[in-house]
């Protein structure tokens, strides 16, 4: 099992660790639903270094990722993020990632879970495209601050930039710079967020791993800032409507039906690539969506609790949780067309024992983003 250059410093703030994506990681510092309150209410800190971080460079890099990807990659403004996906033949995911916009490369964000697959799908798609691939997982370190305090505390390690344009308060939401962070020079930082709060990722050398983490957390102890575990980003990113490869995307689940079709893009002048002709198909004769849930009842929907209408099985869940900000139990599920209206009454069905719910419209959260 693999750990972060943070694992020792995770262990000794008493963090509980699990496996994850092949990585051994902290699911929690404390109770789960007080860390996603912490986020919503002040900020968190999270180790992100098991994200696999991928690099095309060369000078077919954007047309390859156009030919792999599903966004629109040339289209993409220098300095700008775009979600995308990364499909198979058929039309359905082996990833979905991020994708950064250099001047000449083009950065790739791809799941912990699934970066030996990415890696292994790019190069053998790459043909004789004049492009070459690189992993930098191993020698950069990734961490988020995330929630509504997360400016005011990043804007304290990054004083000094002089103008307003070069102040971090001036970057917009899915973009990304680079800046000197704490005497470190060209740290990569973006405004993105897995949480639906505001906030930010920093990208630097692994070995500064522990001396940034331990200044964030100094930076940001007077406003409540605090590490988060991945149980609390798991219910954070629910409550956000945001996919988890696995549970709403995954190898018999596609981007549309998803309702991620921002991050695919049909127009011909991105040409073909692979997965098009496919998704084309399905988009023009769907079946079945991604709904929200809710339920009064006591008992959590969880990943593939089946879901009636009535006494006819219309779907099931992919992810499911208590709210704290809903103060309810919220799912995702994949229901049949007909069954998917928002206020549509269905039920989740635990071994026999029914529980009332109700389809909502996704996300069940949402922040003015500025």
């Amino acid at each position: 099992m693999r750990q972060t250059a943070l694992h020792d410093v995770h262990e000794a703030a008493g963090a509980h660790m699990v496996e994850f994506g092949g990585w051994h990681m902290p699911v929690q510092y404390g109770p789960i639903l007080d860390e996603v309150r912490a986020v919503g209410e002040a900020a968190g800190l999270f180790d992100l270094s098991h994200m696999g971080r991928l690099r095309l460079r060369g000078p077919d890099a954007v047309a390859l990722a156009d030919r792999l990807l599903t966004n629109f990659v040339a289209k993409i403004p220098v300095g700008a993020i775009r979600y995308s996906l990364l499909c198979r033949e058929d039309g359905f995911p082996i990833d979905d990632l991020l994708v950064y916009r250099e001047e000449e490369d083009v950065y790739l964000v791809v799941n912990a879970s699934n970066t030996g697959a990415c890696i292994d799908w790019i190069r053998g798609n790459a043909d004789r495209a004049q492009a070459r691939l690189s992993d930098e997982t191993d020698s950069s370190a990734m961490v988020a601050v995330q929630g509504p305090r997360a400016l005011e505390i990043l804007s304290e390690t990054f004083s000094g930039l002089g103008t307003k344009d070069g102040r971090l308060e001036s970057l917009g939401y899915c973009r990304f710079a680079f800046r000197t962070f704490l005497g470190l020079p060209n740290v990569r930082v973006s405004r993105t967020g897995y949480t639906g709060e505001n906030g930010f990722e920093l990208y630097f050398p692994t070995d500064q791993a522990e001396r940034v983490w331990r200044k964030l957390l100094e930076f940001g102890e007077g406003v409540g800032l605090r590490p988060i575990g991945l149980g609390a980003r798991d219910v954070l990113r629910l409550e956000a409507g945001m996919p988890l490869y696995g549970h709403e995307i995954d190898g018999e689940h596609d981007p549309l039906e998803a309702g991620l079709a921002f991050g695919v893009s049909f127009d011909e002048a991105k040409g073909d690539w692979i997965g098009r002709s496919a998704l084309a198909a399905r988009r023009a004769a769907p079946t079945r969506r991604l709904v929200g849930l809710t339920s009064d009842g006591k008992r959590v929907p969880r990943q593939g609790t089946p879901v009636f209408h009535g006494d006819e099985e219309v779907g099931a869940v992919c992810s499911g949780a208590p709210s704290p900000t809903l103060g309810k139990n919220i799912a995702t599920a994949y229901v049949r067309l007909g069954s998917d209206a928002v206020g549509t009454a269905l039920d989740v069905d635990f071994r026999g024992k029914r529980q009332a719910c109700t389809v909502v419209d996704l996300p069940f959260y949402s922040r003015t983003r500025k």
